[in-house]
């Protein structure tokens, strides 16, 4: 079923994961390739199992709708939003993943009676995914606080941006599910730091216990909800043959681009999406992590590739002009834009290379000063959308959009999104300050290594 989102919006929504449900054993075997070959094949996973689709697990998969939205050409070039920010708990796409990824742990507990925490490190929005979909299968009754249970661990400099829920209030439910906040120098750590305390811990706990501990930050994980991406952009707005899209999203590891290309290969073999050529791919990053547009634009995470900045004493800004994939103003070569994109060397570099080699398109790296220049128009364009930006761009918290609407500007600008194109700008995340309530200090404890991790979890 369609349903218009707003007022003069044009949107187009729709809920793929219940559209797709009974797909999912299709879906989870084109994503077997990411699910072989993992680090530490001895750690626990539950199956690929899903709940059956009863009216509760409805309304537990009612916030993974997606909004399909008319933005105004860009220089002749169709523009299409494709809007992943709907729940309000969370406005980012980690919601898709969460859900499913709690929902085999339901089917887990109610299979086997084995109780399960997810644990996983996070920039900030896949914990508040996780924690928002662990709350919301409580609050629905599909599994008991001690069955489910949730523990995330964040580099301190993303700590604003976690959000304060039921889980944070209730003194038991603070006490289950613990929010660490690491004191690192490197936001990165918190995933080996993560891991290693699974690593080591999971068997003790499961012998205190009877439960298990799953680090649940796995590629396929999140592969199995992205696919529903392209099967939702086919529901709503199938690629007639002969035009070409390409779609633009801010990235840290890409795997939402890496799920939508797995869901066009289940379209292409089951002849569903016959005829149109695969959609190319644009990255977005910023000045601090640019790796990936690294690696697709010189084969190499080198930063040595990367242009030099000159200082421009009269406009007190650093300038290049001689690489178009970056940015050509900044404050500095090392700009943070938004410390969710705060992964190194991703291991999806080389797959999404491949993908981009076969089927087109590129990336960019824009800063702050680019975003700001374009603010008000994307603003403008955004809001008639149904996607309001905050008025001062200061106040704005999660830059995932305005990064990606700013990449597509810049790219069309110099000439790295070819002409005659659609465009599909996937809006992975945005929220301001002020819009949620922000985590307190007792709501979170601070986790120097793998021991103080342990004892938050007590396991130690």
């Amino acid at each position: 079923m369609t349903i218009a989102t707003g007022p003069g919006t044009g949107a187009i929504s729709r809920n793929p994961v219940l559209d797709h449900y009974h797909r999912l054993p299709d879906i989870v075997s084109a994503c077997a390739q990411e699910r072989a070959g993992r680090p530490d094949p001895e750690a626990f996973r539950p199956d690929f199992d899903f709940p059956p689709l009863d009216a509760r697990m409805r309304e537990f998969l009612a916030p993974a709708a997606l909004s399909w939205r008319p933005l105004p050409d860009l220089d002749g070039r169709r523009t299409r939003l494709l809007d992943l920010t709907g729940n309000p708990g969370t406005r980012t796409t980690k919601t898709l993943a969460s859900l499913l990824i709690v929902a085999r742990a339901v089917a887990h507990v109610r299979r086997t009676g084995v109780p399960v925490v997810l644990v996983t490190p996070t920039s900030a929005n896949k914990g508040t995914a996780l924690r928002d979909a662990v709350l919301r299968a409580l609050d629905l009754g599909l599994a008991e606080p001690h069955q489910l249970r949730v523990v995330t661990v964040c580099p301190a400099v993303c700590r604003d941006k976690l959000r304060r829920s039921r889980l944070a209030t209730d003194p038991e439910l603070r006490a289950l599910n613990p929010v660490l906040v690491h004191t690192g120098q490197q936001a990165e750590d918190v995933k080996p730091l993560t891991r290693a305390f699974v690593h080591a811990h999971a068997a003790e706990w499961a012998r205190r216990t009877g439960g298990r501990l799953w680090f649940s930050l796995d590629l396929a994980n999140y592969m199995v909800a992205d696919t529903t991406r392209a099967l939702f952009e086919h529901d709503v707005d199938p690629i007639p043959p002969g035009e070409v899209r390409v779609h633009a999203h801010a990235v840290s590891s890409a795997f939402g681009l890496l799920g939508y290309h797995t869901g066009r290969e289940i379209l292409e073999a089951t002849g569903e999406a016959a005829g149109g050529p695969r959609p190319e791919s644009f990255l977005v990053q910023h000045l601090h992590i640019p790796d990936m547009v690294l690696s697709q634009r010189f084969g190499s995470f080198d930063r040595r590739n990367a242009p030099a900045y000159e200082w421009d004493e009269r406009a007190e800004l650093y300038r290049q002009d001689r690489e178009p994939c970056f940015p050509y103003v900044t404050d500095t070569p090392n700009e943070i834009l938004d410390p969710t994109f705060y992964t190194h060397r991703p291991g999806t570099s080389e797959r999404m290379n491949e993908i981009i080699g076969k089927f087109g398109g590129g990336g960019i790296v824009v800063s702050r000063r680019e975003c700001l220049e374009h603010y008000e128009a994307i603003a403008r364009d955004l809001s008639e959308a149904g996607i309001p930006l905050p008025d001062d761009p200061q106040r704005l918290a999660e830059w995932s959009l305005l990064m990606a609407m700013t990449g597509v500007r810049e790219g069309v600008r110099r000439g790295l999104i070819g002409p005659d194109r659609t465009i599909v700008v996937h809006a992975s995340g945005t929220y301001a300050h002020g819009e949620y309530e922000p985590l307190r200090e007792g709501d979170y404890q601070w986790v120097h290594d793998e021991a103080d991790v342990a004892a938050a979890v007590g396991v130690a």
